[in-house]
């Protein structure tokens, strides 16, 4: 694994968020994905690619490793560094993540790790980009927000559990100590969104499309509140809504969608597919824009102001 990850000489780090690329058996469709990802790559030229979940559609893959190693084939042969967490689709059933993680393992250029066994889910893990000094600028947080409640009084979508908060912060607070007692400034990367995505959209200014309900867990874990006490957090990053893409603010932390990748599975009319392209600036604010599969760079984005009717 190479964690080499470093700001540039001009103190800039660009990193590029596809999601939901939905890959099943290398069809026309998995084919135009991929051409969707090299256009991308060749003209933002990234340090880094962030794959947020839903690689794989698995239970409609013919041999779900086999079409694993061909999605994560795309960004490994950029020859760019690479992540990737896991989503919904990824593993169900007998696709496991224990399975999914070695093949990532497996590939050059990942900066992956399989995480702490004691915390659940596989792939929580931190990386760490160095300024020119050779000390953390930034830290990135994968975390695995799971697959589907196995409580059977709340149905749909899993949580980021206690395990994982209680790992976050203490990793957080070890960043902190580490940079003079100061938070580092810090970006978190998962799948499923959280329950303040929806909260976002009801009551705040967003910018960009919301075309479908927030399909976030119906369980509050209060992953949010342990990033606002920690401090240091920009901005968090998931997928798994292939129709939304906005952005808003709550409580200091930007809360961003990306866009939907993968041509294998469900979107909308005249909405295109693309990518994230997030780029971090030393000592201030990032910026964050919308690469689309036409090769048109979004950063104007439709302004939502919050209403009763558009609430849900």
């Amino acid at each position: 694994m190479n964690n080499n990850l470093r700001f540039r000489s001009d103190g800039t780090f660009t990193i590029v968020q596809f999601t939901d690329l939905h890959w099943k058996n290398g069809d026309s469709e998995d084919k135009r994905t991929k051409a969707l990802m090299e256009r991308v790559l060749a003209e933002e030229q990234p340090d880094l690619i962030v794959l947020t979940g839903d690689v794989i559609e698995s239970l409609s893959c013919k041999d779900p490793i086999r079409s694993y190693r061909e999605a994560l084939s795309v960004v490994e042969q950029s020859g760019i560094p690479w992540a990737a967490v896991f989503g919904n689709h990824d593993c169900e059933g007998k696709t496991t993540r224990e399975q999914l993680i070695n093949v990532q393992l497996e590939h050059v250029g990942t900066i992956t790790e399989a995480g702490p066994l004691e915390v659940d889910g596989v792939g929580n893990f931190v990386a760490k980009v160095a300024d020119s000094n050779g000390e953390t600028g930034a830290a990135l947080y994968f975390l695995d927000s799971g697959g589907y409640s196995d409580i059977p009084s709340v149905p749909g979508y899993d949580w980021i559990r206690q395990s994982q908060i209680e790992w976050f912060q203490k990793q957080a607070l070890t960043l902190q100590t580490s940079n003079g007692g100061v938070p580092v400034p810090a970006l978190v990367f998962f799948h499923i969104p959280l329950p303040e995505y929806r909260e976002i959209w009801n009551y705040n200014v967003c910018y960009g499309h919301r075309h479908e309900k927030v399909n976030c867990p119906k369980v509050n874990s209060g992953f949010f509140a342990a990033m606002v006490e920690a401090g240091g957090v920009m901005g968090t990053f998931c997928g798994h809504d292939h129709t939304n893409d906005y952005t808003g603010m709550l409580r200091g932390i930007q809360l961003s969608y990306g866009r939907a990748t993968g041509y294998n599975t469900y979107g909308k009319w005249l909405y295109q597919r693309g990518a994230r392209v997030i780029k971090l600036r030393l000592g201030q604010p990032y910026t964050s824009w919308i690469r689309l599969a036409n090769g048109h760079k979004v950063t104007h984005f439709h302004k939502h102001h919050p209403n009763w009717l558009s609430r849900g």
